[in-house]
């Protein structure tokens, strides 16, 4: 059987968008959740969109990833997060 291709190069740098409700903490807490994954994460390159309403917080954080196995790791502990609502 044929190795899967994987349609990623590794290492790359990798947008993630993740959302959240407006609150205090947020951006931080999903600044210390990416280093987790990516001890060299710079949290001031976080970009954020606040929804129209105001309620709800956009954040696109993006990662040097290394593996498949290190971005489905981020994204399950990301989508697990009781600040993050969604996770693109």
């Amino acid at each position: 059987m044929a190795e899967e291709k994987s349609l990623i190069e590794y290492p790359s740098q990798f947008p993630i968008k993740v959302m959240g409700a407006q609150v205090d903490g947020f951006v931080e807490a999903i600044a210390h959740v990416a280093r987790q994954f990516d001890p060299g994460f710079d949290a001031s390159t976080i970009e954020q969109r606040p929804s129209k309403g105001g309620n709800y917080l956009g954040l696109t954080i993006t990662v040097t990833a290394t593996s498949r196995e290190q971005l489905d790791e981020l994204y399950r502990t990301l989508t697990t997060h009781p600040m993050v609502k969604v996770v693109l």
